[in-house]
């Protein structure tokens, strides 16, 4: 503080912004609820190409903003041998070179991204499209599948879960 005969000025420094709030461990709060979503999980990927889960699991996650589940779908992808090339690509998959992703993959991601922003439906041509390349079963195997990461998605923006971190 600087006093001088008629005045005294102070420069106080700004404070330093509040560190965000924990968030709720959602596993050990909601126990039953984590282990039925894992569960879930579990089935929703029976039957499924694992390469296809992968690119599914990322797309959505890219849409949902969700860098926790990014990262840990990249990482899971690129440890079964998933080409760096798609992965890349992956948010631009309609302008990748001709078949990079097969006709079953685009139309499973067409459907992720229809289902991720449910806002304005799925549109007809979208679902026929999937269902062209996937059987009843496995059709609903990837839209469980969808819904699955949807959930894990909000689940880790809402509670700020950190990459890399668990």
């Amino acid at each position: 503080m600087t006093i001088t005969e008629n005045t005294a000025t102070a420069t106080i420094a700004p404070a330093a912004p509040a560190a965000p709030a924990a968030r709720v461990n959602y596993a050990k709060s909601a126990p039953k609820a984590f282990r039925a979503l894992l569960a879930l999980d579990a089935a929703a990927r029976e039957g499924l190409d694992p390469a296809l889960v992968e690119l599914v699991q990322i797309r959505s996650s890219l849409l949902n903003n969700c860098a926790y589940c990014l990262d840990m779908h990249i990482k899971d992808a690129r440890k079964a041998g998933e080409r760096e090339e798609r992965l890349y690509l992956l948010s631009v998959w309609r302008e990748a070179p001709a078949g990079l992703y097969s006709a079953k993959e685009q139309a499973a991601l067409a459907l992720t991204e229809a289902v991720t922003r449910i806002g304005d439906g799925v549109p007809d041509e979208v679902y026929g499209r999937a269902a062209e390349q996937f059987e009843e079963a496995e059709l609903a195997q990837l839209l469980s599948l969808i819904l699955t990461i949807n959930t894990w998605n909000r689940i880790a923006v809402t509670t700020r879960k950190v990459p890399g971190i668990g």
